[in-house]
Formats: structure tokens, C-alpha cells, sequence
């Protein structure tokens, strides 16, 4: 069996639609968090990240930031709480091949030099592998299931991940590799009861 995965370029978003946008990413407070995820329209500034990030800067909100070569890369300088690469992902915004666990940890302190305080690097099949704003390396074998459909695992580990964050950071790391998992076993995205199922 295979996966066939189809990627639209999404909307066109004019100025009037993104105006509003940042004006109800004004009303972000301190100890929000908001998640900056995916491509950017091309109708859109290829700088948009940054500027939503330096306007929020200074309001005490986490920023997380899950998405691929310069557009993740620019935005290290404003010190996300979180970025989700994947491992083809981490490879491209280094430039660098990884192909042992030693290059992977290397290679997300890197990031984290760079900015980023939590490197939060899913391997797939494999499970994640976590470089910690403290220094800790944790990490999580891929939960046993059967794959359906994995489009939409990512986007869950990212969310299992953050929901479970007030309980440690090891904690977070089981939650958000568990929900990335009940996510590929089901034909749609998993919910609760899957979650914690495989957790």
C-alpha cells in the first residue's frame, strides 16, 4: 500500500483579509501561545512569520513554530518556545546530512543556539527525539499500530505535545508522540479516547 499526499498552493489572502488578521492576533496576551504552522500563500509576504512575531514580541506569548527552511530559520531570532522540524526538515534549514543520533542532537543544539528554546525533531516511524530548553535530551519510540494516514501526525504530535507541557517536558514528549500516533492508526484525525489509549 502507498500514500499519496497533495499539497494545494492555498488561498489567495488580499490586504484587507490580512489586516484583520493582525488585528485579532492583537488581542494575544501574556501566557498565550501561538502556534505558526505550514507554507506561506504566495499572496503573501514571504516575511509574514517574522512580522507577526516582532509585532507580538515583548507580550510574554510562546511562540511555536512548525515549518521548513528560511521561513522556520527567520524566525529563531525572536526565541520560539518550540519548533517542531522533522528530520528532512532539520537537514534542509542546516544544510547538513544527518545520519546518526549524535548528528541529530548536534544538529538541533544548533537550532537552539540559534534561538530556539525546545527542538522538538519527529522522526516518523521512529518516534521523536526532544532537546529541551534545560539541556535534556529525551526521547520516544513510535507507538505500535498500523498507519492509515498520516496526514495530520505532525499537527498532532505538535498539539499532544503542548497540551501536555505543564507536566514536564518528558511528559509532553509521550503525550505528543501518542497523539501523532492514534493520528497515522485512524483515517481521520484521532481524539481523546485513541490518545490515551496508546499513552
Amino acid at each position: 500500500e502507498c500514500e499519496t499526499e497533495i499539497n494545494a498552493q492555498g488561498p489567495a489572502i488580499d490586504k484587507d483579509a490580512l489586516d484583520a488578521l493582525f488585528l485579532k492576533l492583537d488581542v494575544i496576551k501574556n501566557g498565550d501561545t501561538l502556534v505558526l504552522a505550514g507554507s506561506v500563500p504566495s499572496s503573501l509576504p514571504s516575511d509574514i512569520y517574522e512580522s507577526i512575531l516582532k509585532r507580538l514580541s515583548g507580550r510574554g506569548v510562546s511562540f511555536v513554530v512548525d515549518a521548513t527552511g528560511k521561513l522556520l530559520e527567520n524566525t529563531l531570532q525572536f526565541k520560539p518556545f518550540l519548533i517542531k522540524p522533522n528530520i528532512d526538515e532539520l537537514c534542509e534549514v542546516l544544510n547538513v546530512k544527518i545520519n546518526t543520533e549524535e548528528e541529530l542532537i548536534a544538529a538541533a543544539k544548533r537550532l537552539q543556539e540559534k534561538g530556539a528554546q525546545n527542538v522538538l525533531v519527529s522522526l516518523g516511524g521512529d518516534g521523536a527525539v526532544l532537546l529541551a530548553d534545560d539541556g535534556k535530551i529525551y526521547k520516544k519510540p513510535a507507538c505500535k499500530g498500523t498507519p492509515v494516514n498520516t496526514v495530520g501526525c505532525g499537527d498532532s504530535m505538535l498539539a499532544g505535545f503542548l497540551a501536555g507541557y505543564k507536566k514536564g517536558a518528558e511528559y509532553a514528549l509521550s503525550l505528543g508522540v501518542a497523539a501523532g500516533g492514534a493520528t497515522a492508526f485512524k483515517p481521520w484525525l484521532a481524539n481523546k479516547e485513541d490518545i490515551v489509549n496508546l499513552l
